[in-house]
């Protein structure tokens, strides 16, 4: 098929044929996917086509403020990321964990080894590191971490003083993943109801509580109550799927400080919030980095071109052996792709710029579109290049409808579910329009966004069609 330009059309054969062909893949939407096929991106600019309508198969410039699922931190095509596949594929091999490699080594050393760029946070002689498929695989590790710590391998029974620590405090909005292990740690009725479900039956069973994410006095009296039951904390720095929730400050040094007061492990999932902060690690203040027990990071880590993740833990947490070998652990060309790509972040301080261009973003999304439409949108959160505007509950019942509007007007954007009806009395926190564009946007792409954002929603609250 070749690609027209931007302005012309495709023939109704090729149109047909893009619909044929996503038919093809399993639909996870209930039919709620976007009619719209991407033909080809280069950076932030993706050229695409409506599938239905009027305009089907016409080709449009679209300005990506997604980064596919907030994992393309370099955009598309990126001339570091391609140099890094030819020279993995040319030289690294294909080792698995069984066997040490150059590549690994090298990315290991630079990053945890003395000097090493997290060194300050993870110092290797404390912590080791394995590597997944996604940032599901990763964190149902990092499960398998906490479960494994309280057991003994020699007895085969629970540590001796932990039998009772059955209980993972997790936060109501919170999302860790799809797999069966993780789904426990979701307190969303619709992902659970009819799947089996793990047992609370001791000795082996596991207990999970929900809190509100960023409410300080229900976490101090929780664990005033409960501290002695838990064995570890779930907890994302900036809640993703509950609609980009930012914690007070504090808030998170006090959760690592409670851990440690009450023997919990503390894991730290930063697969979204993974160098779209304004810092490498949302776990992190004006103290520097909070303290962690594991921490799992993955989307922007693999730059767009590969999907990976790592998990990041305190040595004497490790599971049994063989209990946890994987193919994707940390293999040579993922290594070599990661170790380019973090260097590329580091040599043009992409990470460090996100945080003031992040903190204008939100002035503009403010006064450009939430001041502009109170009746559509609720306020704008976030840290960095990860944003979110919530809805309201008018704009939330036709989401669907300005999402198409918002990319026709030349912007991808995702939206998060919101933590919807929360406990203790809380307000009902509505979807959220996420704004996490890849980390090369500049000054002048960031204000076209949110022309382009502001130009969708005003055709949406007009009713246009």
């Amino acid at each position: 098929m070749k690609v027209p330009a931007v302005g012309e059309r495709l023939s109704p054969q090729d149109v047909e044929r893009l619909r044929a062909g996503m038919a093809l893949q399993m639909d996870h939407y209930a039919g709620g996917r976007l009619p719209f096929s991407c033909l080809q991106a280069r950076g932030l600019v993706q050229h695409m086509v409506p599938l239905e309508g009027p305009d089907a198969g016409l080709v449009m410039e679209v300005m990506d403020a997604s980064g596919g699922y907030a994992s393309a931190c370099l955009g598309a095509g990126h001339p570091r990321m391609q140099q890094a596949l030819r020279d993995g594929l040319e030289s690294t091999g294909y080792v698995t964990d069984e066997l040490g490699s150059l590549a690994r080594v090298q990315l290991l050393e630079e990053l945890f080894g003395p000097g090493g760029l997290w060194a300050d946070r993870f110092p290797g002689d404390q912590y080791h590191a394995s590597g997944r498929n996604s940032g599901s695989e990763g964190l149902e590790l990092a499960l398998r971490l906490v479960l494994e710590a309280g057991f003994d391998r020699r007895r085969l029974s629970p540590k001796a003083g932990r039998e009772g620590r059955r209980t993972i405090l997790a936060f109501e909005g919170a999302w860790h993943g799809w797999t069966g292990g993780l789904l426990s740690l979701l307190n969303r009725r619709h992902y659970r109801i009819g799947l089996p479900q793990p047992s609370t039956e001791a000795p082996y069973g596991l207990d999970v509580s929900f809190l509100p994410y960023a409410e300080p006095e229900i976490l101090e009296r929780f664990f005033a109550e409960n501290g002695s039951k838990l064995s570890a904390v779930f907890v994302e720095p900036v809640q993703g799927d509950g609609g980009i929730i930012v914690p007070p400050p504090g808030y998170l040094r006090r959760l690592a400080a409670l851990c440690r007061e009450h023997e919990v492990l503390l894991v730290a999932d930063e697969v979204l919030t993974f160098a779209k902060t304004g810092q490498f690690f949302g776990m992190t203040d004006e103290q520097g980095p909070i303290p962690t027990d594991i921490t799992v990071i993955g989307k922007s880590l693999g730059m767009g071109v590969v999907s990976t993740s790592m998990v990041i833990a305190r040595r004497e947490l490790s599971v049994r052996s063989s209990g946890a070998v994987s193919t994707s652990d940390l293999r040579p060309l993922t290594s070599a792709v990661l170790r380019s790509g973090l260097k590329y972040l580091v040599e043009e301080r992409l990470i460090e710029r996100a945080g003031p261009l992040g903190e204008e973003l939100r002035g503009r999304l403010k006064k450009d579109v939430v001041d502009v439409f109170p009746e559509l949108f609720r306020e704008v959160r976030g840290l960095g290049y990860m944003n979110g505007i919530e809805l309201t509950d008018k704009s939330a019942g036709a989401l669907g409808k300005l999402r198409n509007r918002v990319l026709e007007a030349g912007v991808f954007v995702e939206f998060m579910a919101g933590a919807g009806k929360r406990s203790h009395g809380l307000r009902y926190t509505f979807p959220a329009m996420r704004i996490a564009p890849p980390l090369i946007a500049g000054a002048d792409d960031l204000r076209e966004l949110v022309a382009r954002i502001q130009k969708g929603v005003r055709k949406f609250a007009e009713g246009g069609a």
